[in-house]
């Protein structure tokens, strides 16, 4: 069995396509990472409000 082992380095923020689905990959505080998969649409929607949350 494989031993869990903290990562050193969380990575940078990234969204990639996987089997017609967005998977984003968000580093999080105290370690690992938040993964989350989108539609296109939901991803278009959160876009959208993202934005708007930024002033833009």
């Amino acid at each position: 069995m494989a031993a869990m082992k903290p990562r050193g380095v969380n990575g940078p923020m990234e969204a990639v396509v996987e089997n017609r689905k967005i998977v984003m990959r968000i580093p999080s505080d105290g370690g690992g990472r938040l993964v989350v998969e989108l539609s296109q649409e939901e991803a278009s929607e959160l876009g959208g409000l993202l934005l708007e949350a930024a002033g833009e």
